[in-house]
């Protein structure tokens, strides 16, 4: 799925933040624009459910936070219990298949789908394929963010 490539591209940003506005009130660094090649991402953290890949998680220009984290569930795996995030969150779908639970409405969704989570949305996922699924997660947090 080459569209998707470019996501992978996303890794090791910490190093390479740069702060902008450094006069304005919010003293924390910005992200600037880069190329974060796969191979230079921190390895895959072992999780209960299947593996985590960290990406990004820094301020931008526009966006009080910008976060990106790629996950894997292994078959029969869920997210956990119906829950809910005060972010707007993407999620796209690169190998596998998930059943997206957006409140109780449940769909089978496969490689190259994307599932917008709006703020506050009661969702999980889960696993329902043979095979490990893979996904990006990519959440967007602004002023309007409530703060937890």
């Amino acid at each position: 799925m080459k569209p998707l490539a470019g996501l992978a591209a996303f890794p090791t940003l910490l190093p390479m933040l740069r702060a902008q506005n450094s006069d304005s009130a919010k003293s924390a660094e910005t992200m600037a624009s880069l190329v974060l090649p796969w191979r230079e991402l921190a390895p895959n953290t072992p999780t209960k459910t299947g593996l985590r890949r960290q990406v990004f998680d820094a301020p931008t220009a526009t966006l009080d936070k910008f976060h990106l984290h790629v996950s894997t569930l292994i078959p029969g795996e869920n997210t956990g219990p119906l829950h809910r995030h005060p972010q707007e969150e993407l999620v796209i779908i690169k190998e596998g298949t998930l059943e997206i639970n957006l409140d109780g409405r449940k769909q089978v969704a496969g490689p190259g789908s994307a599932i917008f989570y709006a703020a506050n949305e009661n969702e999980n996922m889960t696993n329902v394929g043979t095979t490990p699924a893979t996904y990006y997660v990519i959440q967007f947090f602004t002023a309007l963010t409530p703060k937890q």
